[in-house]
């Protein structure tokens, strides 16, 4: 096995291996599919919903957990399975020509439910393994290391998916299926990694009785309070967040090229602030960035509802918004993760980590299904306000930027008790005090190079004081 700082290196290329594979075989590219297939708003809804409806699986996961010594050969098996079982929905149009367009499509909805479970059922095995592995002190900052890694990773997958789908000449079908395949092979290589990372043993639950292993969680009351506010998020962000390629490719008129482009960037967003963000909450707390990233997250929302319907202006307003907003969700994943893995006992971790993601999953998997109903009902809906045509995605997309400004209040009630307040985040990202603001623009640069670690400056503060002190010991 790897020592410990060895894994810890081959768990963010896995990671990124992972980005890849996901990118490749989650893609925008995969609406264009569907579409290609003759998919409705209801069937990009279901699509949609199906990374948070089938997060059920995670209870089904945890409550095995508490029956296994090892983690490492469960999680293992169902993973190979998972990384392979979109591949006969991507060559199907070849094998089975005979079948109809529907039939493929669901087909594609049935594998990528299947593929959906076996992600949810293997990732609180993983997130347990690592929350046992790794070292809690510093977990956030490496947390956001290997988000900056991911990050790129996805970027750079989407920006080579972008160009291999606009210059090889293949149909959508033919280049959907090639960058299925090409993602199964570095989807398997990443499990393949964790071969040589050491697991240490389950810590069980003691006589473990179903129902007190399943509401374990619920008692906790800061537990509690992640998990109420994490399902009104994802009832906020569900309401637009699967229809955006959609509404982009079907109303906008985007094509498959300008919309991965776009997504391309949205991953640079990210990766430009992850380690920092990583920083900012292992020192300030997961509370604080909870509530700094979910104010800001209706901001794409409100760019689609400005998007004028051209696809060139199009893009390059969205660009900076998806920018963003990427850096957002880095934010609260690392949050997310951070709080999950720092408040969750070593028993019963996994039904901890569960219930953190799965029951607020499948809050937004049903919105997420609902929204898609909605679509296909109210098809065809145009009326004109204050200069502009509003239509059912508009609806939408209202309607979740209103509900997102909500979260944004409701992130106040996660209980946190070691978290600092946000108004430091705030302060430390930008900057803005009164002495820096006189001094600026010197302040501001100076808050931005000091701000990169807020460990690393107060060691560094704490050097120039030292020496200082050193300097006038030697003056006297």
């Amino acid at each position: 096995m790897w020592s410990l700082k060895t894994a810890q290196r081959a768990i963010i290329v896995a990671g990124c291996l992972a980005m890849i594979y996901t990118q490749l075989t989650l893609s925008p590219a995969t609406i264009e599919f569907a579409r290609s297939l003759g998919a409705t708003g209801l069937h990009i809804g279901i699509l949609g919903a199906l990374p948070t409806l089938m997060l059920f699986m995670q209870f089904v996961a945890a409550v095995l957990a508490n029956h296994l010594q090892h983690r490492r050969w469960v999680w293992f098996s169902f993973c190979i399975v998972q990384r392979l079982v979109l591949i006969p929905v991507a060559v199907g149009p070849w094998l089975f020509p005979e079948l109809s367009s529907l039939t493929l499509l669901w087909g594609l909805i049935f594998l990528t439910a299947i593929n959906h479970a076996l992600i949810h059922f293997t990732t609180p095995l993983w997130l347990s393994w690592m929350g046992d592995y790794l070292p809690h002190q510093g977990l956030n900052r490496y947390w956001g290391i290997r988000q900056l890694w991911m990050y790129w990773s996805g970027a750079l997958s989407l920006l080579g998916g972008a160009f291999f789908l606009a210059e090889s000449g293949l149909n959508i079908q033919q280049g959907f299926a090639v960058l299925i395949c090409l993602g199964g092979v570095f989807g398997l290589i990443d499990i393949l990694i964790f071969l040589k990372v050491d697991e240490p043993l389950v810590t069980k639950v003691k006589d473990p009785k179903l129902k007190e292993v399943l509401l374990t969680p619920f008692y906790d009351k800061n537990f509690r309070s992640f998990i109420s506010f994490t399902c009104f998020w994802h009832f906020a962000a569900m309401l637009g967040a699967p229809f955006i390629s959609y509404y982009l490719l079907d109303y906008i008129g985007m094509d498959v090229f300008r919309l991965l482009l776009l997504w391309t960037c949205s991953w640079i967003g990210g990766a430009l602030l992850s380690k920092r963000l990583g920083s900012m909450a292992e020192h300030f707390g997961n509370r604080p960035m909870l509530i700094l990233c979910t104010a800001f997250k209706s901001t794409n929302m409100l760019g689609l509802l400005l998007l004028p319907r051209d696809p060139t202006i199009a893009f390059w307003i969205m660009v900076p918004v998806f920018i963003l907003d990427s850096l957002l969700n880095a934010g609260i994943a690392i949050a997310n993760n951070g709080f999950m893995l720092k408040n969750s006992p070593a028993e019963n971790r996994t039904m901890f980590i569960a219930a953190g993601t799965a029951v607020a999953g499948m809050v937004g998997g049903l919105t997420s299904i609902a929204a898609g109903v909605f679509l296909v009902l109210s098809s065809g809906w145009n009326f004109p306000l204050l200069g502009f045509d509003f239509n059912n995605f508009h609806i939408l997309f209202t309607i979740s930027l209103l509900m997102r400004l909500v979260a944004a209040v409701l992130a106040r009630t996660v209980r946190e008790p070691e978290s600092h307040w946000t108004a430091q985040v705030v302060v430390q990202l930008v900057g803005v005090t009164p002495f820096r603001i006189l001094r600026f623009p010197v302040g501001l640069y100076r808050s931005f190079r000091s701000d990169e670690d807020p460990d690393q400056a107060l060691k560094a503060k704490r050097k120039r004081k030292r020496r200082a002190s050193s300097a006038k010991n030697k003056k006297s």
